[in-house]
């Protein structure tokens, strides 16, 4: 949880950073800053992570129902590289959206109520979590069904309205 913190925070700042320069130098008529802030923007949707919550929750599901060694093998080369990519991920977008407020965008932090952020509570919480369930067969078998739900929700509902 200290290392997820600590990547978050110094990814975070990292990410403001960079927008931060690239909006001053867009500030002083350099073309340049503008496409720094393109960039930076280009990642900074809150709909990118439906398709990595759907990754993340089927190597979830996988974990469930394989054998312990074909369930680490899922865990260190699949599910904590997706973990890692949400953190950094979110991170650079809360960066972003706080250099853009620090330059006198003060509207722009209601991006983070998106609901959709909610994907990134999801994913953090399972995979702090995922050692307890493997350890119970009632909480596997029942968080097999949620996960393969969750997952095929991520893939195939819209969630739009």
């Amino acid at each position: 949880m200290t290392k997820a913190l600590g990547t978050f925070a110094l990814v975070t700042v990292l990410s403001a950073l960079l927008m931060a320069l690239s909006l001053a130098v867009a500030r002083h008529g350099y073309p340049y800053g503008a496409f720094g802030v393109k960039r930076l923007d280009g990642i900074a949707d809150a709909g990118s992570f439906l398709a990595i919550a759907a990754l993340y929750f089927f190597s979830a599901l996988l974990m469930m129902i394989l054998p312990i060694r074909a369930a680490g093998v899922v865990l260190t080369h699949g599910a904590d590289a997706v973990f890692w990519a949400t953190i950094v991920l979110f991170a650079t977008i809360v960066g972003s959206l706080l250099a853009r407020w620090a330059f006198g965008q003060h509207e722009v932090l209601w991006a983070l109520v998106n609901w959709r952020f909610l994907f990134v509570v999801a994913i953090v919480a399972a995979h702090l979590t995922m050692n307890g369930l493997r350890r119970n067969i009632l909480l596997r078998s029942l968080f097999f069904v949620v996960f393969a739900a969750v997952t095929l929700a991520c893939l195939f509902w819209s969630f739009s309205g």
